[in-house]
């Protein structure tokens, strides 16, 4: 609608805002309506274009085709022309025959500031036409007292923040108030709403108001908040909850000529719905409470195995004890992140440079190493994330522990030496594609051995990168030399998405 009318129309854009608010509420007139409805704007150049189309949830369509974006030159309908010059509703006596379906035709003008500034056509498929019930009748009635405000640029009601999506359609259930928030008409989905709640009569000939508040839990006063929506005097919606139900209430006001006549209540049983986005709350609350207990208790075995590795005499069993601390710590990492989400994804280029801070801080190393992280891994799956976590703490060690190990020797070109002591550069860049994600971490240090073979290495931390990469993260992990000295290291990974 946007391209349409600023390329078509002069509209400035605070009546193209106002047709965006209309069209976000007319599903109602067109229900009430029984009928399709098109919104057609005048061009600059004589002509109208259909900037929007609506079909009725409660009836026959009688428009097959989409019209949007279809033009009509002045002239060719006088009763668009009529609505649009003089501001009135104009219906047609006769009904307009199309494809051997009746149609009876209306158009309606969309005022606002005391301009018309477009015309609905409203057209109601007449070959499904009988003796309309009381039910059609209100409906009928409700429309028309709607059409009338589109006209006098009373409806739709500005400064009204509803979800469209969320809020109660027209069959969901609906109350006709007269003037004095009495009911006068409550359809069948209504009243049972209302049974739902503990009414135990009629509505009919109640005040809606008050009985909404007597039904609703309170202590002390009556909520005047609830009974002023119940009574219709302002477009609002609320909820009335009862231990038996949750109904959903929103008024709309109507005033056809400038006074109030009375109001329409849509209102619907959402006690199913609330009912499950309980259970979904407490399950996520539950699910952050073990992830952040979890994260407590790997902290505690993380804790005792430190203090058991600095009792430990012989160098090899302290680096083993030292190295299952950095293990265990990685996962505790991603627990702690998936403690505070809501959807069990985290953001994983935190848990990379908590890391990558994590492995550079114990490390014993000679060389004083320069850490960096390129690129994004950007959110990824608590099924991904863990796994990756102890492949890239194992990589890091890994590097940590054999690039740089040995002294630098004036053939190579890294472990540059500043003064007394050597530096080193141990890098990590992720790039995502599509369903894939590649990381590659790169060190400058003393290169790889001579027919070294990742694949077959018998070291431990690249076993365990090996195991998860091809079992758990459905991957490739290669070794390479680095051509300006050091290693690369690469994974290529295929992400997964939630089941």
């Amino acid at each position: 609608m946007n391209d349409l009318v600023r390329r078509y129309s002069s509209l400035p854009p605070a009546d193209l805002e106002w047709l965006h608010l209309l069209v976000s509420e007319w599903q109602l007139l067109a229900d009430l309506s029984f009928a399709d409805l098109v919104l057609w704007v005048p061009t600059s150049d004589g002509q109208y274009v259909a900037v929007a189309q609506m079909r009725p949830n409660t009836g026959a369509t009688s428009h097959q085709d989409d019209l949007v974006g279809d033009f009509v030159p002045r002239g060719r309908r006088p009763m668009l022309d009529a609505a649009l010059d003089e501001g009135r509703i104009v219906r047609e006596g006769d009904p307009e025959w199309r494809d051997d379906v009746p149609v009876r035709v209306e158009a309606i003008p969309v005022s606002r500031a005391g301009r018309v500034i477009g015309v609905i056509a409203r057209n109601t498929n007449l070959l499904t036409a009988r003796t309309p019930s009381r039910l059609e009748l209100t409906y009928l009635q409700s429309a028309a007292d709607l059409a009338q405000m589109i006209a006098a640029g009373t409806f739709p009601h500005a400064g009204e923040l509803l979800d469209m999506d969320a809020s109660p359609r027209v069959g969901d259930g609906l109350i006709r108030l007269d003037a004095d928030g009495v009911v006068q008409y409550a359809s069948p989905n209504a009243l049972s709403a209302y049974h739902r709640l503990g009414l135990a009569t009629d509505l009919v000939g109640c005040h809606l108001g008050r009985i909404t508040a007597e039904l609703a839990p309170h202590e002390g006063p009556v909520d005047e908040a609830i009974s002023a929506v119940a009574s219709g005097w302002a477009p609002r919606e609320t909820e009335v909850e009862t231990p038996a139900a949750v109904v959903q209430l929103r008024a709309i006001p109507l005033k056809p000529r400038g006074h109030r006549i009375g109001a329409i209540m849509l209102l619907r049983d959402v006690t199913e719905l609330r009912r499950r986005e309980r259970e979904l709350i407490t399950k996520d609350a539950t699910i952050r409470e073990i992830h952040h207990r979890v994260k407590n208790n790997l902290q505690t075995v993380a804790a005792l195995l430190r203090l058991q590795a600095r009792r430990m005499d012989a160098p090899q069993a302290r680096a083993a004890l030292e190295e299952a601390v950095r293990r265990v710590g990685s996962i505790a990492i991603v627990h702690e992140t998936l403690s505070q989400t809501l959807d069990e994804r985290v953001d994983f280029d935190e848990i990379a440079d908590r890391v990558l801070s994590m492995v550079t801080e114990v490390a014993a190393s000679a060389v004083r190493v320069r850490t960096a992280r390129h690129g994004n891994f950007g959110e990824l799956i608590a099924e991904t994330a863990t796994p990756l976590a102890m492949v890239l703490t194992e990589l890091l060690q890994n590097a940590l522990e054999h690039a740089f190990d040995d002294p630098p020797s004036d053939k190579r070109t890294g472990n540059e030496r500043t003064g007394n002591e050597r530096t080193g550069t141990l890098e990590v860049h992720a790039e995502r594609r599509a369903e894939r994600l590649l990381i590659t971490v790169t060190d400058d240090g003393i290169g790889l051995p001579p027919d070294f073979d990742p694949q077959v290495s018998g070291n431990l931390g690249l076993q365990i990168v090996r195991t998860l990469v091809g079992s758990e993260l459905a991957g490739r992990f290669d070794m390479v030399p680095n051509p300006t000295g050091g290693t690369i290291v690469t994974l290529d990974l295929q992400l997964r998405q939630r089941r």
